[in-house]
């Protein structure tokens, strides 16, 4: 081999040699680095995915709140009784909003304008508030007398009292209470004061204070 066949071999192979060094300066290169082992790769995926001819669409970032027997979960399992959470409803007797108030309540809590209180989430859930701690002060000697006991096969809750008192009024309640069942109203609809205790049972309610002159201010 003559020395421009060494030259012409060499310079190419140096110039190889140095791009691989500064790429990779340090040739030793430890496999265990890169293990699966304990890694979960038996995957599997459904034969509808498998199969599809086009990309099914899925949709991402699906959060739903599990409210469980929380306060809110209280209020949000009555609204859908009530009006399947619709703010902006009226009932075919006049009921307004999410936990359907009539005007006469509304008035107790300080509301004039039915027609701001519907067309206002914000204020309807004040009101909602205002109205069990108003209701909760009326029946306070109630609940501490019944809590726990079973009064025509229901047991008897904070919960369960303050969502009947929303149905009929905290008077029905009392009379439920102290009649042990014989005094059992019903609304219009067919919804009684026993079946909102025992539906509505078992939530944490103690979020509500008891206040006589609780308002919901706009």
């Amino acid at each position: 081999m003559n020395k421009n066949s060494v030259k012409n071999f060499l310079l190419p192979f140096a110039i190889c040699l140095l791009i691989a060094l500064a790429l990779y300066p340090d040739s030793t290169v430890n496999l265990d680095q890169y293990s699966t082992e304990g890694l979960e790769l038996n995957y599997h995926i459904s034969e509808e995915l498998a199969m599809a001819p086009e990309p099914i669409n899925i949709q991402k970032n699906i959060f739903t709140p599990h409210l469980g027997k929380s306060f809110e979960g209280f209020k949000e399992a009555l609204a859908f009784k009530e009006s399947r959470g619709n703010y902006f409803t009226v009932n075919t007797l006049g009921y307004l909003g999410k936990y359907q108030f009539g005007k006469e309540t509304l008035k107790m809590i300080g509301i004039y304008s039915p027609n701001q209180f519907l067309k206002n989430p914000e204020l309807q859930e004040k009101a909602f508030f205002a109205n069990t701690k108003r209701n909760k002060w009326v029946l306070r000697k109630d609940i501490k007398r019944f809590e726990g006991k079973s009064i025509g096969g229901v047991k008897v809750t904070e919960s369960g009292i303050l969502a009947a008192a929303h149905l009929a009024g905290p008077g029905s309640v009392k009379k439920f209470l102290r009649s042990y069942g014989s005094s059992n109203f019903s609304d219009a609809y067919g919804s009684s004061v026993k079946y909102y205790m025992k539906k509505f049972s078992g939530y944490d309610t103690s979020i509500v204070t008891p206040n006589k002159k609780a308002k919901a201010t706009p």
